[in-house]
């Protein structure tokens, strides 16, 4: 029996000098999310912005595209496995991230000074939008439409896997060129990427207040992953539309 459970007047007997006093876990959430996101993608924008001066003074940046996404695609299967080193990983997932997004924009921004920044600004306005018709119920993250999204954010990454093997047996995949079927695919890719936002946000939303303190890096990286496949998207349509009208 606990001496802590004895009615007593004397102070050396109260639950703050017998172990009853221990702190609660911290637990995840939405502020701390929102802060680590802020940061993460300020040193995804940081970093971009140093490839770009890379490539303005002559450097050929298409290293840092290649690399920044093999780089990032193994840095996600760790954090996968490893959900506990999110907090270490998801920092060098904003760096490698900064790496593909500067040197893929980088070339962009040749003819289309304007055109990563037009894209920068619809995505936002597009995490914005989906953010209120998650928060207003318009759209309900059910489980049926939660096995949609993922059905679909995997087939098409599916489709850019093999693409990316076949680019390097000389063979140019239809998604790469300005034809309507491949603007087709760029639009659904982009209305799924828009989508899977509702996802991060009801993960949030069912973990906050309750999953421990290290889940924030967890949904940070989900949203990071998110918006940046997002903005990928619309820039590559963006480019797309601008190549052909």
């Amino acid at each position: 029996m606990k001496l802590s459970n004895f009615k007593t007047s004397n102070p050396a007997f109260t639950p703050y000098f017998w172990g009853d006093n221990k702190k609660p876990e911290a637990k995840m959430t939405v502020s701390g999310i929102f802060v680590k996101s802020m940061l993460s993608i300020l040193v995804i924008a940081a970093v971009t912005a140093g490839v770009w001066k890379l490539h303005e003074d002559g450097m050929d940046v298409s290293w840092f595209t290649l690399g920044g996404m093999i780089a990032s695609i193994i840095v996600s299967v760790m954090i996968s496995y490893k959900n506990n080193w999110a907090h270490i990983l998801v920092p060098i997932y904003s760096i490698t991230k900064g790496c593909f997004l500067g040197g893929f924009s980088a070339y962009v921004r040749v003819k289309f000074p304007e055109m990563p920044y037009q894209a920068i600004g619809v995505t936002i306005v597009t995490f914005f939008v989906m953010l209120i018709l998650y928060q207003t119920r318009v759209i309900v993250v059910t489980k049926q439409l939660r096995s949609v999204i993922i059905t679909a954010a995997a087939s098409i990454f599916l489709v850019y896997i093999i693409s990316f093997i076949l680019g390097f047996f000389g063979i140019k995949s239809f998604i790469w060129g300005t034809s309507w079927v491949a603007i087709v695919f760029n639009v659904v890719a982009a209305i799924v990427a828009s989508f899977s936002l509702l996802l991060d946000f009801d993960f949030i939303e069912r973990h906050k207040n309750k999953a421990p303190k290290y889940k924030e890096w967890l949904a940070t990286w989900g949203l990071l992953v998110t918006l940046v496949w997002l903005y990928v998207e619309i820039l590559r349509l963006m480019r797309k539309l601008a190549i052909r009208f």
